[in-house]
């Protein structure tokens, strides 16, 4: 057979003598190297590859679909937009397809596992998702993204915090263009609450729950007011009197909340009034403010929670010393005195294939919810023997009723995995 045009980035070239000319279907795995996971209804055959301790995702589809696939994926990376990466593509003109390869997101969940493992409160996480899917979908538009079929099957989340962070996985039918108009941001919309509704009601009736399929539709039609809400925060222009400093503040400590950075612009429109203009980037203004002071990098929503850690810390260092003290010596004796102890001491616990930071911020939770059963604060120690004590409870990790870990990724043999010369699927 003859070889078929390979895209492959330098993180993957070891992948290089894979059999890319035959079907995937026909891949033996002498080398023990695939890794069955949980995948989402789809149209192509999907298997999951375990490379350098890495998982990638194999897919096979037409050669059209592929490219216009590969080359979104790649726009959405390049534009910081969240989405799994694209990593290579091998493209078999002789038989009209292409086998597509992804970085499997690692810490990610799909919207089964996450609504029924999130303990047991799925119309609180069910909200957190909801908000999810509408700040991904602004994301998408903002970037010039037509997604065409937004889905929950299509789109994978990791916790973030006390938030939750939505990643499209399937850009089969996205389009690039310069900015959308109206119309297609309310298609897009449009497809979005319907497919929603659908995956939530499916997932009522897949837990026996008949009764909330009609809520479930209800729910997913939030969608449109939350996605409406922030485009409005981003896009509007109003008229302030040139003097509400206050009002001012409040918009852009909204769009801070939600994670934007904010350039401000103020031009006169008429005597004591001005036009607020607002320019944004991507949702990283915690995480790029907590980089800065700490050189930690997280994700937004956790970023929120460890400045506010910081921020308590540094109000107590403050109260015990009796004097002030410098910001950064504050975020430096966190460092050293909260955060990387506490890191250390739930590490092993965890787990390597768990997300630490994520788990830092359970403690954080952990703490809140015990100090508000007892009615003081328990104080973080007490919190972490609590947390550990109920086993650092994660819903990334499924744990049968005998206690063993079923996640695959938990159980990934890195060692077998590094070897690039070794055990290659023939």
């Amino acid at each position: 057979m003859t070889l078929p045009r390979l895209r492959l980035r330098d993180e993957v070239a070891g992948l290089l003598d894979l059999p890319w000319e035959i079907p995937l279907a026909e891949w033996s795995d002498s080398g023990s190297r695939f890794r069955e996971l949980p995948v989402g209804p789809s149209r192509h055959l999907v298997r999951f590859l375990v490379h350098g301790g890495i998982v990638y995702a194999l897919k096979e589809l037409p050669e059209e679909v592929a490219h216009r696939e590969f080359n979104a994926l790649r726009h959405l990376e390049d534009a910081r937009l969240p989405g799994v990466r694209a990593v290579g593509l091998a493209v078999r003109p002789e038989q009209g397809d292409a086998i597509l390869v992804t970085e499997y997101l690692r810490h990610s969940m799909q919207y089964r596992r996450l609504l029924m493992r999130f303990r047991g409160v799925s119309s609180t996480y069910r909200d957190r998702l909801l908000d999810a899917m509408a700040l991904l979908l602004v994301d998408l538009h903002r970037g010039g993204v037509y997604w065409g079929d937004c889905s929950l099957a299509n789109t994978l989340f990791r916790r973030d915090g006390d938030r939750i962070q939505a990643y499209l996985v399937d850009a089969e039918t996205s389009e690039i263009h310069e900015s959308l108009s109206d119309g297609q941001r309310g298609y897009d919309l449009d497809i979005l609450v319907e497919n929603v509704a659908f995956g939530l009601a499916d997932l009522a009736a897949y837990q026996g729950r008949i009764d909330e399929m009609e809520a479930s539709i209800d729910a997913a039609e939030s969608v449109r007011s939350r996605y409406g809400a922030v485009w409005s925060e981003l896009h509007d222009q109003p008229e302030l009197m040139a003097g509400d400093r206050q009002q001012i503040r409040a918009r852009l400590r909204r769009l801070n909340d939600l994670g934007f950075s904010v350039d401000l612009e103020l031009d006169p429109v008429s005597k004591g009034a001005v036009r607020l203009r607002t320019s944004v980037t991507t949702r990283r203004f915690h995480a790029n403010e907590l980089e800065r002071r700490t050189r930690l990098r997280t994700l937004e929503g956790q970023a929120r929670i460890l400045l506010n850690d910081l921020a308590e810390y540094g109000a107590w260092l403050e109260h015990a010393e009796g004097r002030p003290i410098d910001p950064a010596e504050q975020a430096d004796r966190w460092l050293r005195g909260v955060y990387r102890p506490t890191q250390a001491r739930i590490a092993r616990e965890v787990g390597p294939d768990r997300d630490l930071v994520q788990a830092y911020c359970d403690v954080l939770e952990h703490k809140w919810l015990r100090s508000e059963e007892e009615g003081y604060d328990v104080g973080l120690e007490a919190a972490i023997e609590s947390y550990l004590a109920a086993g650092a409870p994660a819903p990334e990790v499924v744990v049968s009723a005998g206690g063993a870990v079923l996640d695959p990724l938990a159980a990934l043999d890195l060692e077998s995995a590094i070897a690039d010369n070794e055990g290659l699927i023939s």
